[in-house]
């Protein structure tokens, strides 16, 4: 329809996660059918074969050699996601996870540690420093699990078993298993130092190598460009991605809590200006004006009788990072947290309200009383807590059995004491 904003598809590759998701779900039930650890026979030889491809893209024989012939497949990530805990979470439960009290209080302090570094990105690129410091927040944590080698490890090794033993999407881990020698060919990086989440991404925001190779920018002026570090490189490149393969437009918010007389008008798919849904009954939760009126939006509703949300342009950039509606509106309700606007004003069907850091650090505290590890009392839900939670769920009778770190598993902890 003429007028209608035009969400730009992503034309470099399906997004990374859907494709780490669906390939090692695949690959999963082929390659660890017997062990999951062991490289099986003719790594060495097709090692031998790739050395063309590598070669006519332009890396030196010099680097495949030191970086591909010793290298040993790292089989481990066909089964990665199979260690992982074994939870669902609801919408709610995810938002609160994401947008926790230690999220928060430190995102403010990012926000004041990097103030120019966010003004230059905004002057830049013109993405909002707050929907900058969610995605940093989400991603990694602000940089604290980096080079944590609890969460993080090499990624050549990983990237060369899916491009070998792969047999879904074999084509794209070969050609990031390209990108990440044309990283090391050109100086970027050693291959030590490429370490990332299973499957390749890397650094504060967590690039695959495609990104870091064509998104990234020398933010700092240091002569490289690395998602490690500094986060200069890292806020600026992704920034440049949203904008150019998100289409994110400069001083447009995001969209915003409403409240919905009509839960049939929530669509997702029709857009029309906020001053339109308004005179169709549809109001900002916090009894606000609309702040852009003019601005063109579609309604989501994502439970019926839960809040909803006017989206726009931006937050579909976002979605373009990681295609999750639920993370989309975690990163956003961060960013929105951390500048200090309120939580959401209406509660999801059967959701509790977020629980304090400590509150949290109770749970950890409580727990660890009980016999239940949860590798420090820190006020951040990481996967030790989770299994820790979903161990005394179980012991405990509980139901469901989900993991989450919130005000019943507090009260029942409490009974036992």
């Amino acid at each position: 329809m003429p007028g209608m904003p035009r969400f730009p598809l992503l034309s470099f590759t399906p997004s990374r996660r859907a494709l780490i998701t669906s390939a090692l779900g695949a690959a999963a039930n082929v390659a660890l059918s017997a062990c999951a650890f062991a490289a099986p026979p003719g790594f060495s030889n097709w090692v031998a074969d790739f050395r063309g491809r590598a070669l006519r893209r332009g890396i030196s024989a010099q680097t495949y050699a030191r970086v591909m012939n010793s290298l040993e497949p790292d089989m481990s990530v066909f089964a990665a996601f199979r260690s992982q805990p074994e939870f669902t979470e609801l919408i709610w439960q995810y938002i609160n996870r994401r947008c926790s009290d230690w999220r928060v209080i430190t995102g403010k302090e990012r926000a004041k540690e990097y103030a120019d570094l966010f003004a230059r990105v905004e002057k830049d690129y013109g993405v909002d420093r707050y929907i900058m410091l969610g995605l940093w927040g989400m991603e990694s944590s602000f940089g604290d699990v980096v080079d944590n080698p609890k969460y993080m490890r090499p990624v050549i090794p990983e990237l060369a078993a899916l491009a070998w033993h792969e047999p879904r999407r074999r084509h794209y881990w070969e050609a990031e298993l390209l990108n990440a020698l044309t990283i090391v060919d050109r100086g970027w990086a050693q291959p030590s130092e490429m370490i990332g989440s299973w499957a390749g991404a890397m650094g504060h925001t967590q690039w695959m190598p495609e990104v870091w190779l064509n998104m990234g920018v020398d933010f700092d002026h240091d002569g490289r460009i690395t998602p490690f570090g500094r986060p200069d490189d890292s806020i600026a490149g992704t920034a440049r991605y949203l904008v150019e393969r998100g289409g994110y437009r400069r001083s447009e918010d995001w969209g915003c809590e409403v409240r919905i007389t009509n839960e049939r008008l929530a669509n997702n798919r029709t857009f029309r200006t906020y001053a339109q849904w308004h005179a169709l009954g549809v109001n900002r939760a916090d009894g606000k004006t609309f702040a852009q009126p003019d601005d063109r939006v579609k309604l989501w509703l994502p439970m019926r009788e839960g809040p909803g949300f006017l989206v726009g342009q931006n937050f579909h950039a976002v979605y373009t990072y990681n295609p999750s509606l639920n993370y989309t509106l975690a990163l956003c309700h961060l960013g929105d947290l951390i500048r200090g606007d309120p939580p959401f004003q209406q509660q999801f069907p059967g959701g509790e309200r977020m629980p304090t850091l400590e509150e949290v650090k109770e749970i950890q505290r409580r727990l660890n009383e009980q016999g239940f590890k949860t590798d420090g009392v820190d006020g951040r839900t990481g996967s030790d807590t989770i299994k820790a939670i979903l161990a005394f769920q179980k012991k405990a009778g509980m139901r469901p059995v989900d993991g989450y770190a919130g005000l019943k598993v507090l009260a029942r902890l409490r009974q036992g004491s």
